[in-house]
């Protein structure tokens, strides 16, 4: 798709999640910080409900625009309920494993489903190819960046973070199944330009440093 179609899908979008960003404060999952080192972190999330866009593209970028757009879509009632969806934070898209750039062969982009709707997500159209993803309570090692993602710099990030992890406690307990798999968490409006919050995310074992337990989990 052209540039210029790209932008005239996402705008739409853009302003909404600033009104929205503007008005009140926007829900995210739930989770602890089990274990800290300068550059990362590693949190132990609850169990919780996410609308999963699955995306065969081999560019992040374009990825995470397409699937947005759909999942976006279904916040705004396209669903079987005609229900109307707060946005959430952050929008995840996560590179799934193969032969393609980013050692990829496809993305999902992920919206979170706010608490309300949490044990009874309304079904989407069948349009939109998107489906309910139950993610279970895990262990995930965290790093933070700023600036906007793109498809250089998140590989870049995620480079640097499992070198993080090969040099701490938590080395080679990354889940073995993902592979070079990760995810991007992005926390803001494309027309935020500074003080922008993005993160990669590594699954790890449970069985880890501290074995990733925590008593306090809280919303962040």
């Amino acid at each position: 798709m052209e540039k210029s179609r790209w932008w005239s899908v996402l705008i739409p979008s853009i302003v909404v999640l600033n009104l929205v960003g503007l008005g009140k404060a926007i829900e995210s999952p739930q989770y602890a910080v089990v274990h800290e080192e300068s550059d990362f972190e590693v949190r132990l999330y609850v169990n919780s409900t996410w609308i999963s866009a699955p995306v065969f593209q081999l560019s992040f970028e374009k990825s995470t625009l397409h699937g947005f757009h759909r999942l976006f879509q279904y916040t705004q009632g396209a669903n079987l309920n005609y229900s109307r969806i707060a946005m959430t934070a952050p929008v995840v898209t996560s590179i799934v494993p193969g032969a393609g750039p980013f050692r990829s062969s496809a993305f999902v982009v992920r919206f979170y489903l706010p608490v309300k709707f949490q044990a009874d997500p309304p079904v989407p159209l069948d349009e939109l190819h998107l489906k309910p993803y139950i993610w279970n309570s895990r262990c995930v090692a965290v790093r933070k960046f700023s600036g906007y993602a793109n498809d250089e710099n998140v590989v870049k990030e995620a480079k640097r973070l499992a070198v993080s992890l090969s040099r701490s406690p938590w080395a080679n307990l990354t889940i073995a199944e993902s592979n070079y798999s990760y995810s991007i968490a992005q926390y803001d409006s494309p027309f935020q330009f500074i003080g922008r919050t993005n993160e990669v995310w590594a699954d790890v074992k449970a069985s880890g440093a501290n074995s990733c337990k925590s008593s306090g989990i809280a919303s962040y």
